[in-house]
């Protein structure tokens, strides 16, 4: 390519695509080997405004997709038309993209119609069963299909990725771009004020939960409120705060189950920044996100993973989280559990972080500027 810097197109359309794709924009930005451009789909408008707006990242492009009601098909159908005069005027030498979203897969096959290399972080990640989670396991399946660099948060995901015939010299293994975000906000978080705690005794437990993943859509999810419900029941010693996900299915379901229940708190979605907060604040966790799973062990939090399969092995096999389903009865156990005896908490009360050494950014970089980006 002569002298010409490689051009890195990124893109994203939601919040946790946006966390973990900004340290690795923020980076790519101030490195001379390389010209930059960032594309919003905006599948998840708000929430991912929130992450912009914290890193300080104007996109190049903004497609402003989101519509009331979407279904996969339908966002599928717009990712496809919209980004084609964006690849034409970019014309990038390799387009990042992250995780598994429908934005992820559909960008990368659009980017291979286009012969563009695509780069892909946090690949290999598996739970080995195509509805758990939906749509994201088939999503970063394909990916790995189209993607020509695959950056690896684990060994583990490099393993499953060689498994399906990936070549081994296409797989970096870079740590999470997670563990890169937690360290560049972290500072922020000192002294930042959570509503209704203010004059609250400082020893209170407070249980932190997240449940929005559409295979919980329905019984599961009701089931996973009734634990909550029994919980405040049997321990008037916590608080549950619930930020509650804006996919309305998520919202009638948790508002009829636990509106004006004591000891509960039903929140609108909260910040990244003040989601760490509340992560550094609270005794236990329990979520059905993948995200948190990731950032909690940095904090030295439990969780309990509302969820039947997990693709992050690595806490599980730590001891740092523990796989609880969407069992009213296994949920409310588990977390009682750790509630009622400090040995079985101790036991998971780790301050490693599996997933990262907040070095996975630069380490992505460095192989696109080796291999000159294309």
């Amino acid at each position: 390519m002569g002298n010409k810097k490689p051009r890195i197109l990124f893109v994203f359309g939601t919040r946790p695509e946006a966390l973990k794709l900004a340290p690795v924009i923020l980076a790519a930005k101030e490195d001379p080997r390389f010209s930059t451009a960032v594309c919003l789909t905006a599948q998840h408008r708000q929430m991912v405004d929130q992450v912009l707006g914290l890193f300080r990242i104007r996109p190049d492009f903004d497609l402003n997709l989101m519509e009331k009601g979407q279904t996969l098909g339908d966002l599928t159908q717009r990712l496809f038309r919209r980004m084609e005069p964006v690849l034409k005027k970019a014309r990038p030498d390799v387009l990042l993209v992250q995780g598994d979203t429908t934005t992820a897969f559909a960008v990368a096959l659009k980017a291979f119609y286009h012969k563009i290399p695509v780069g892909h972080v946090e690949a290999g990640l598996r739970s080995h069963d195509k509805y758990r989670p939906f749509p994201e396991e088939i999503n970063r399946v394909l990916i790995s299909h189209l993607a020509d660099y695959h950056f690896a948060p684990t060994v583990e995901a490099r393993n499953n990725l060689l498994h399906e015939g990936v070549p081994a010299g296409n797989v970096y293994v870079t740590g999470n771009t997670v563990v890169d975000a937690l360290n560049h906000v972290r500072p922020q978080i000192k002294g930042l004020k959570l509503p209704f705690l203010s004059g609250r005794d400082s020893t209170q437990r407070i249980i932190f939960v997240t449940a929005h993943r559409r295979e919980s859509f329905g019984k599961p999810l009701t089931a996973i409120c009734l634990a909550l419900k029994g919980l405040v029941r049997k321990f008037p010693d916590i608080e549950i705060v619930y930020p509650v996900h804006l996919n309305p299915e998520v919202e009638s379901t948790v508002k009829k189950e636990l509106g004006g229940v004591k000891g509960i708190r039903l929140i609108p979605p909260v910040s990244y920044e003040h989601c760490l907060a509340w992560i550094e604040r609270c005794y236990l966790i329990l979520t059905d996100s993948g995200g948190i799973q990731e950032e909690a062990p940095s904090f030295g939090k439990p969780v309990l993973v509302m969820r039947d399969v997990s693709e992050r092995p690595d806490g599980i096999r730590l001891g740092v989280a523990k796989l609880v389903g969407t069992s009213r009865e296994k949920i409310f156990a588990e977390a009682s559990r750790l509630l009622k005896d400090p040995k079985a908490y101790g036991r998971m009360v780790k301050r490693r972080n599996p997933y990262g050494d907040g070095k996975a950014s630069q380490r992505i970089l460095n192989v696109l500027a080796r291999s000159g980006g294309s």
